[in-house]
């Protein structure tokens, strides 16, 4: 079909421009293409980056893609050693060129489409891994085009993965230009000629350069005729003539170079306002990002009360205390605290901006909905518990000690062990701090994941430079070592809770070796602190190949099959865009709730507002649908539906009423009364 299309608009543009094509083209090729490995020494089992890097001659394009009217493709046909694969080109934002009435998406300077090349498990180190492609593409000039074919290659090695700097900075630059998943569901809806697509955008995010949508489905508009892109509150509202849209619609709706891909279903999609705009213009984003900063400040703040930092305060207790002893240095120590959790927010900040920048929808606490993550977590914890408890005592190296004495000690590992617990629940200001970072430039985005970690660790920080707050501590003493014993209990809770969680996410059999792999390592640190009690040289000798076993367990656990679990709350059932829209489609005020089970925040709202026997009751009697969204092992399409709310991650609450063209999104911190107010309005 696309040969067919290319061959008519080529016929009509043949005989618009015939006159100016008399002159034959030189010699080609006219876009120089070498092949590019981000690694030329990938690890067994690992994912290698390949770059085309493309330079058209002057006066020469290249096509994205979908070509437009007129033009093909790229296509690539592999030679790969066995067990080897690769992806899908991905491109980046392409530029529009009108000839002769007919729309092009074209790149008339430099790029680079990528390709993930997966290497297999069996490969061996020091092994020749040859990788060659022949490329088909099509290049034209405003005159003339010429198919072209490049036969390239590159010679890797089976090795440790390691990147060169220069390299990752170059391939970094190519990711960069790439369209970044937007996450949400859009909607489109035929209005007679005319083809509306509804983008959710949130309103408090800027944007530069004038916006417009690159549709992947052929046919769906007419590429050459004008587009009117306006922001409308929290959507971006696309009107186009249409051509024969059907099903799903996929495209890249691209303000100037920045470009975000997306799916849109058919749907309901209502005019624009009276008060839409047209997108901000060039530069507006760092006001953006400064209230988003602010946002997340203050998110992280008030993350210092929520439920899902108490476990980690019995850890900063301590330090607290002796903090307020002058003697100890108790400003290096605020200064460690804080760059633990700060590094420790930026680092998983920037994870998520990898992954996402891969073409990966996912959102913020990700690093939880892996069960091995949760399971290294478990024996953390348990050790931690256990060293409070006085099992053991863990001999810090000569350095740690240095430091120790100028006040900074374990300081910045427990920031950076808040932060990495912490931060999976969302609280006021922040859902919608992080939701908007993700769709700002890199650099915007991670000073508001920086932000974040400020605000955790403000608190301390306050202490450590106002010695009139730290004089209202009481003074250290024998008294520590009982708080300490005391502190032990709520670790060794949250140590329970963590094997709730990987019972959820990998089963009974993962739960089992869990708790095996804890109960293993609590007899390796009843051993060494045994020997440590006796004076023993090398106390921890015996001890370690007990711990490094326990550690191995990491590796067997999996996550379990879906289930279909009950939910708790009566007559809830399971979150679905489908059962949505049908309830909503009976005129029923319906209950949307997003939830992980390890989100601490979540399970206290559920546990003492959403499940309690009053808002049961208040939903039957109003005949209130619950819907429940569990985000546990990270449901791309529950993610994408949360980040179209501006969200991202869990807890999120949205209250749809009868007639409501959107829901009301529901404070982070829910209480009986506010449910109950909530299904008298629709009584």
């Amino acid at each position: 079909m696309a040969w067919i299309r290319f061959v008519l608009m080529s016929l009509a543009l043949l005989l618009a421009i015939a006159p100016a094509s008399a002159q034959a083209p030189a010699k080609g090729p006219h876009v120089r293409i070498e092949l590019i490995a981000e690694t030329e020494r990938p690890a067994p089992g690992s994912q290698v980056t390949l770059a085309f890097a493309s330079t058209p001659e002057p006066g020469w394009h290249a096509y994205w893609e979908n070509p437009g009217d007129a033009g093909l493709p790229a296509r690539a046909a592999w030679t790969l050693p066995e067990g080897a694969s690769a992806g899908p080109l991905r491109f980046p934002v392409p530029q529009r060129l009108i000839i002769g009435g007919l729309m092009n998406y074209v790149y008339e300077a430099p790029f680079a489409p990528l390709v993930t090349l997966s290497i297999p498990a069996s490969a061996r180190p020091g092994d020749a891994f040859p990788v060659s492609v022949k490329l088909d593409y099509l290049v034209c000039t405003h005159e003339i085009c010429v198919p072209e074919k490049a036969e390239l290659s590159t010679q890797l090695t089976i090795g440790d993965g390691a990147v060169p700097a220069d390299r990752r900075a170059r391939f970094d630059g190519w990711r960069a230009a790439l369209p970044k998943p937007l996450g949400t569901q859009a909607s489109w809806q035929l209005d007679g000629k005319t083809f509306r697509l509804g983008v959710p955008f949130p309103a408090a995010a800027s944007v530069s350069g004038e916006g417009y949508f690159f549709p992947l489905t052929d046919g769906a508009i007419d590429y050459a005729a004008p587009q009117r892109v306006v922001r409308d509150g929290d959507r971006v509202l696309i009107e186009a003539p249409a051509k024969r849209p059907a099903g799903a619609v996929r495209g890249v709706l691209a303000f100037g170079s920045q470009g975000f891909t997306l799916e849109a279903a058919p749907g309901t999609v209502p005019p624009a306002s009276a008060a839409a705009s047209a997108p901000a213009a060039p530069g507006g984003w760092w006001w953006t990002a400064l209230i988003a900063f602010l946002g997340a400040v203050l998110g992280g703040l008030i993350l210092n009360i929520m439920p899902c930092v108490f476990p980690i305060l019995s850890l900063k207790a301590l330090s607290l205390a002796k903090a307020g002893d002058d003697s100890g240095n108790p400003r290096g120590e605020a200064l460690a605290y804080t760059a633990g959790v700060v590094l420790t927010c930026l680092a998983l900040g920037g994870a998520l901006l990898a992954v996402r920048a891969g073409g990966v929808a996912v959102g913020w606490a990700f690093q939880l909905q892996d069960p091995r993550v949760i399971l290294v977590l478990l024996l953390l914890v348990t050790a931690i518990a256990l060293n409070l408890a006085g099992l053991f005592e863990i001999p810090a190296p000569g350095f740690v000690n240095r430091a120790s004495a100028r006040g900074h000690g374990g300081a910045f590992m427990t920031g950076a062990l808040a932060a990495f617990v912490a931060t999976p629940c969302t609280g006021p200001f922040m859902g919608a701090a992080l939701g908007t970072a993700l769709i700002l430039p890199w650099p915007a985005a991670l000073a508001v994941f920086g932000g974040l970690g400020l605000g955790i660790a403000l608190p301390f920080l306050l202490l450590g430079f106002v010695p009139a707050l730290r004089r209202r501590l009481p003074r250290p003493g024998a008294w520590m070592e009982t708080l300490r014993r005391i502190l032990s209990v709520p670790m060794f809770l949250t140590a329970l809770a963590l094997a709730w969680v990987l019972g959820r996410q990998a089963g009974t059999d993962g739960m089992a070796l869990g708790l095996g792999a804890a109960l293993l390592a609590s007899f390796g640190f009843w051993w060494a602190g045994r020997r440590q009690a006796r004076g023993a040289s090398q106390a921890w000798f015996p001890a370690v190949p007990l711990l490094l076993l326990a550690l191995a367990a990491v590796a067997l656990v999996r996550p379990a099959p879906a289930g279909a679990e009950r939910p708790a709350i009566a007559g809830a059932e399971p979150f679905s865009e489908s059962r949505l829209a049908a309830l909503r489609a009976e005129n029923r005020p319906v209950f949307a709730y997003f939830t992980a089970d390890w989100c601490l925040t979540c399970k206290v709202n559920e546990k003492g507002a959403i499940e309690t026997e009053a808002v049961t009751a208040a939903f039957a009697k109003a005949k209130v649908a619950v819907l429940v969204g569990d985000w546990t092992n990270g449901d791309p399409a529950l993610g994408r539906f949360i980040e179209r709310h501006n969200r991202a991650g869990v807890p999120l609450y949205l209250w749809y009423r009868p007639g409501a063209a959107e829901p009301e999104v529901l404070p982070q911190v829910l209480t009986q009364a506010m449910l109950q107010e909530l299904a008298g309005v629709n009584r």
